[in-house]
């Protein structure tokens, strides 16, 4: 009788753990957090969430929104999938009140599939909901990728793309607004540092501006 019962605890243990979706992760995981005017309370303030595009054109964001916000941001290498990613942006959002929080996920985790991005992101949205129900969100879609001396459009562009189409979807059910970077790039190579990924000073520009302006748009 003993040894059944420890079978099915057995087989319950490892139902439970092969339930669990397994995490996949970079060789160089980082996480920057960078919030400005912390102890001042006269402005609104607002998060900006992404990866190393983000990271790249937040500054900029913060100078051009001067005298208007306090801009913070949470720039990190993990994807949707990852629970860690919850858990950063999480850490952020019990400690500050956000007024708006602009967003992006999708140029990390290549491990994941888009299915897999898709299902990932209805959390995010959920995140928000519970600890940062007052806050406007727009959502950012992700920039594209680029090859070559030409910078030529890269085949991971197909899944940036279909990435964007996913979250499209569930931001639009939402009624979230978007802030399209893709489209503000796809067009501009010139954008593109010479690594395909990142933005050159004019890509930086384009979408500080870009950004800056939608969420101007959000604090009026």
């Amino acid at each position: 009788m003993h040894k059944l019962v420890w079978l099915i605890v057995l087989v319950l243990a490892g139902a439970a753990q092969a339930a669990e979706p397994a995490v996949k992760r970079e060789a160089i995981e980082w996480c920057d957090i960078w919030m400005p005017h912390s102890t001042e309370h006269a402005l609104p303030r607002v998060l900006l969430i992404g990866d190393s595009i983000t990271r790249g054109y937040g500054k900029e964001v913060e100078r051009k929104l001067e005298g208007r916000a306090y801009v913070g941001r949470l720039a990190t290498s993990k994807s949707l999938g990852d629970g860690a990613l919850l858990e950063e942006i999480a850490l952020v959002l019990r400690q500050n009140k956000f007024a708006v929080i602009h967003f992006n996920n999708g140029m990390h985790g290549w491990d994941y599939t888009e299915e897999e991005y898709g299902r990932a992101f209805p959390q995010l949205l959920a995140l928000f909901k519970q600890l940062a129900p007052q806050a406007r969100l727009v959502w950012a879609t992700t920039t594209p990728v680029r090859e070559g001396k030409e910078l030529k459009l890269a085949l991971r562009t197909e899944r940036v793309k279909a990435r964007n189409r996913l979250a499209q979807e569930l931001v639009a059910k939402a009624g979230i607004p978007v802030d399209d970077l893709f489209a503000l790039c796809v067009e501009h190579p010139e954008f593109s540092s010479p690594d395909g990924v990142h933005a050159s000073a004019k890509g930086i520009a384009a979408q500080a501006a870009q950004v800056a302006a939608s969420i101007a748009a959000q604090l009026k």
